[in-house]
């Protein structure tokens, strides 16, 4: 086992890695902002340092800057979290060179996969179902041929990053010249990297992830699925749960298979996720595949009672993967609300500014990741994430119900906040009822003030 990692990362996600190295007997380093100086991740770190001034290309994105706070602390280990550098193969290969072992998968699995463009190629390749796809356009006659082939409506889609960036729907030809040029602009901003491709548009499904974890040694089992399908008009998520409601058993079944496969398909090892759209058909096809621990992972493990973020490490360390397929086996069901610093009146506009009083549920079931705190400061300069709710218990009714009463414990002043839009879906009867799909917040909740009010069942 290490027994130093740094965590190159702010936020709830590098308390969460503190706390499961501390558990395993790590010591941990904490790199900062200017403007995280009194958070509490370099607080709750054994060591801190002071890597740049509060933007992000200047601290958290800041290789450099990283990697010497990594040799003056002396660590083993360098954890990414998730965003900034996680999924950056450079920073990976950096880490290696400079004799830090990257807490993730190999480099070239992140390459790879990185870059949506050659995932959907390398997934065909390995007989996994993918959505009609261009290639990256490099004209806008390729573009405009493909999109009459296919037909209409297509989604355009940056090759690198993700959470919603670089991403335009685009309904009729005379719509696709700037289409493409607001995904490429967007996507530049975003991953200082403009290529687009384009493909064609599913109406109306449903977003599905599977969870795998792959050790140095080519074992690989999935951790079940979850379901991403409520999301802001801007395609980032907003809540998920596990497992996915009203799944048919051989959709599941083949699902889960299909996901192990595709990670052995690139020698996959340590935590990752396969994302797919479902159809209303019931077929699925690959989306993505995110080189990293998601967000949305406590859902997978308060169901499945398994620690993710250790498995991380321990894999990092050499350690082979003990968990056998049989031995994974669900308990209930668990839902986790992302509780942003946005105004969801407002196009989900987000929020900064000094917190007052900060009060967050507990009781059974009720699992909360947040590393704010009464009078923290919100900076403006990083993602507005201020906590994770998780709800879990028996049933899906019953971890609704959970859910609601945890929401109302909430309290969290100084800024807006997602609660109010969080307690509008579990009073939708259609979210209720299970069905949702990607449109579905936007379609049956933002546009309606007055939700549905629904009885719930076991």
């Amino acid at each position: 086992m290490f027994a130093k990692v740094l965590i190159a990362n702010r936020g709830e996600i590098a308390l969460r890695v503190i706390r499961a190295c501390r558990e395993l007997g790590c010591k941990t380093v904490a790199v900062f902002s200017e403007a995280d100086r009194h958070s509490l991740h370099p607080r709750m770190a054994d060591e801190a340092y002071c890597i740049g001034p509060p933007q992000s290309a200047r601290s958290y994105l800041n290789i450099p800057n990283i990697i010497s706070a990594a040799e003056i602390a002396n660590v083993d280990a360098i954890h990414p979290g998730y965003g900034f550098l996680s999924e950056n193969a450079q920073f990976a290969e950096i880490c290696a060179s400079h004799g830090f072992k990257f807490i993730g998968p190999g480099v070239d699995s992140i390459g790879l996969m990185g870059d949506k463009a050659s995932a959907k190629h390398r997934m065909a390749e390995a007989n996994v179902p993918v959505i009609p796809g261009s290639d990256v356009v490099e004209s806008e006659g390729d573009a405009i041929r493909f999109c009459r082939d296919v037909g209409y409506p297509v989604l355009i889609k940056a090759t690198a990053g993700g959470g919603g960036k670089g991403m335009r729907i685009v309904g009729r030809e005379a719509d696709l010249t700037a289409g493409l040029a607001a995904a490429s602009s967007e996507a530049q901003a975003a991953f200082n990297d403009g290529r687009v491709y384009v493909e064609k548009l599913l109406v109306h499904p449903r977003h599905i992830e599977v969870q795998v974890l792959g050790d140095e040694f080519g074992h690989v089992i999935h951790l079940g699925e979850r379901d991403c399908s409520v999301q802001k008009p801007s395609h980032q998520k907003l809540l998920e749960e596990a497992p996915a409601p009203n799944l048919d058993p051989a959709v599941r079944a083949e699902l889960l298979a299909t996901a192990v496969k595709a990670a052995r398909a690139v020698d996959y090892a340590n935590a990752g996720t396969l994302e797919f759209l479902l159809n209303e058909d019931g077929k699925f096809y690959f989306l993505e595949m995110n080189t990293r621990i998601q967000v949305e992972h406590p859902v997978t493990e308060v169901v499945f009672g398994i620690d993710l973020v250790k498995w991380q490490v321990r894999i990092a360390a050499g350690e082979r993967l003990s968990v056998r397929q049989e031995e994974v086996q669900a308990n209930g069901h668990a839902i986790e609300c992302r509780i942003n610093a946005e105004d969801a009146e407002n196009s989900f506009r987000p929020a900064a500014g000094k917190l007052g009083s900060v009060l967050f549920p507990g009781g059974p079931g009720i699992r909360v990741d947040s590393h704010i705190y009464t009078g923290a400061e919100v900076p403006p300069y990083y993602d507005s994430m201020l906590a994770k709710i998780v709800a879990h218990d028996r049933t899906r009714g019953d971890a609704v119900l959970r859910m609601r009463r945890a929401l109302a414990e909430t309290e969290i002043l100084g800024v807006a906040t997602t609660v109010p839009i969080h307690e509008r879906i579990l009073a939708t009867s259609s979210f209720v009822e299970g069905r949702t799909f990607v449109t579905w917040l936007r379609e049956h909740v933002l546009q309606s003030h007055r939700p549905v009010g629904a009885a719930l069942g076991g």
